[in-house]
């Protein structure tokens, strides 16, 4: 095989990858694992959580808080693409929130804003609801033990 028909094979190849997973993901979701947002450990956050899901992914989420809402938010994950993107839309859904509204977040808000996943693939939603979960008890927590 010359290199130019390597490039072309893998050039063919990525793209027949890209189109499967736009196929999986949606929109939205092939865009967000294409471009991350909010990815990646936090120093100092005020809250934080890790949980492992019964696929064996780990996810982290952190929070900072200001005035009594979540200022800035991330994640971390080890886990496969629906994984990343359940942790940055479920990041982005905490901004702005406070304590009591982060309660209310499900695994169906992190799926109405990412739009679809594959259905074997929608615990990963449920991981990162309850990873915002457990940052938030983190988080009050520490309040407690301040106050």
């Amino acid at each position: 095989m010359t290199v130019s028909n390597l490039d072309a094979f893998l050039d063919k190849l990525q793209e027949e990858i890209f189109d499967e997973a736009k196929e999986a993901l949606g929109e939205k979701g092939f865009d967000r694992w294409r471009n991350p947002k909010h990815s990646g450990r936090m120093e100092n956050p005020d809250g934080w959580g890790r949980v492992t899901g019964e696929c064996g992914d780990t996810m982290e989420i952190y929070l900072k808080f200001k005035d009594n809402q979540v200022a800035d938010a991330s994640y971390f994950t080890d886990g496969c693409a629906s994984s990343m993107v359940s942790g940055s839309f479920a990041a982005e859904l905490s901004l702005g929130k406070t304590p009591e509204e982060l309660t209310d977040i499900t695994a169906d808000d992190v799926l109405a804003a990412i739009g679809r996943l594959p259905e074997e693939d929608l615990h990963c939603t449920t991981l990162a609801a309850r990873t915002i979960q457990a940052a938030l008890d983190n988080y009050m927590g520490s309040m407690v033990k301040e106050g």
